[in-house]
């Protein structure tokens, strides 16, 4: 079993704003956030995890350290660079509704592969190098399960490059503040096990044996009585 859960941060002050906010420092979780932390900490309860990786910048910091305080007493966290956010250059700041009068926001939504943010990174670089940095967490922890917290536009790529998907469909994904998707790389093609779960505890989907052999609709095979 090799399972990584995909976690987006909080809900941050740049949300409660409809702010872009990227890559700027100092960005915090909101009130709310914080309560969404608290809570996310409950739903991951006492799963047993072999590695952490977390983006730099504080709300995704912010949104894991209420589970590190409770649960993951010895549990190895590295602070990745690669896992921020993309950089949107001279959009990073700016409100939504102003950026969604600009030309290159189509661009974005219907075809992230062509989008470079001006004085910033392109969509298919940070493509490129979260993916690199989600092989190297799968590599370093071999079988078991770890966290990756991060960024709603790093998680839908992270899940669109696993799923063998082209950049082009990114927006075809959700990711919700503090939710929770698992992607499974037990088996040759990977398997996305949870999509953008913002409620529920997921201590026994970590913890239950996926078949790797595919099954007709599915569904797990019931245990035969003696």
């Amino acid at each position: 079993m090799s399972q990584v859960l995909l976690i987006r941060h909080a809900h941050s002050q740049a949300n409660e704003k409809s702010i872009l906010s990227g890559q700027l420092p100092g960005v915090f979780l909101s009130a709310y956030g914080e309560e969404q932390a608290n809570a996310l900490s409950k739903r991951l309860g006492d799963i047993r995890v072999k590695a952490i990786h977390v983006s730099p910048l504080e709300r995704c910091q912010q949104t894991i350290a209420p589970w590190l305080r409770d649960f993951a007493i010895t549990t190895q966290v590295a602070t990745v660079p690669d896992l921020i956010e993309v950089d949107y250059g001279m959009w990073s700041g700016k409100k939504l509704r102003t950026l969604s009068r600009d030309p290159l926001w189509k661009t974005v939504q219907t075809k992230p592969s062509k989008a470079v943010f001006p004085a910033g990174e392109s969509m298919k670089d940070m493509n490129l190098r979260t993916s690199k940095a989600l092989a190297s967490l799968v590599k370093a922890t071999g079988n078991g399960v770890s966290i990756l917290v991060s960024h709603g536009d790093v998680i839908k790529s992270l899940v669109t490059h696993a799923l063998g998907l082209h950049l082009d469909e990114l927006q075809r994904f959700v990711i919700d503040p503090a939710s929770i998707s698992i992607l499974d790389f037990s088996v040759p093609k990977p398997r996305l096990l949870l999509m953008n779960d913002s409620t529920s505890a997921v201590g026994d989907l970590v913890k239950a044996k996926h078949a790797k052999r595919l099954l007709v609709g599915g569904g797990s095979m019931p245990k035969a009585k003696s």
